[in-house]
């Protein structure tokens, strides 16, 4: 593979050994599939985008526990339910003792570890796409450009342009 800016498609290998320009056609074939390829970065920035903000509304919605407790300053309120006749069981919606409820912390953690796979995921594929400009050829690296502008068009829904010009 040269390693100087070029225009031309001949005996051009795109990332992979299997993927080599044999034709006009493979070419045009290769452009395409590369200005998807960027397109779909933007779409997995949107995804994690839409995640981050369900994510944060849910963590919103869990009522906000205060340093001292509850209105008795008693940090567990099961202990708050032990009266002359012995121990009452919780009813609070925020018990993490009822089944099929998530407490806050095990939403948090849930998607701490999603938003981490989301993001690992942004920057392999920003690396990817760094590769396929890479390649110093100017039609690639065109295709590329293109496919940053139709995904943004696709799926930039109100962001701003903003970001850095940046692997990831």
């Amino acid at each position: 593979m040269q390693m100087v800016f070029t225009w031309s498609a001949e005996n051009l290998c795109i990332i992979f050994r299997w993927w080599r320009i044999t034709g006009p056609l493979s070419f045009l074939l290769s452009l395409i599939l590369i200005v998807l390829l960027t397109a779909g970065y933007e779409g997995v920035r949107s995804v994690t985008r839409k995640y981050e903000a369900a994510h944060n509304q849910r963590l919103n919605s869990f009522p906000v526990s205060s340093a001292t407790g509850g209105e008795d300053g008693i940090l567990d309120q099961s202990i708050a339910n032990v009266s002359e006749e012995g121990f009452r069981p919780v009813s609070s919606e925020r018990s993490p003792l009822l089944a099929g409820r998530d407490n806050r912390a095990a939403v948090a953690r849930r998607g701490k570890i999603t938003l981490a796979a989301l993001y690992a995921i942004q920057v392999f594929y920003s690396f990817f796409i760094m590769l396929l400009f890479m390649t110093y050829n100017g039609m690639i690296m065109l295709a590329v450009a293109v496919g940053a502008f139709v995904g943004y068009l696709g799926f930039a829904e109100g962001t701003p342009a903003t970001k850095s010009v940046a692997c990831h």
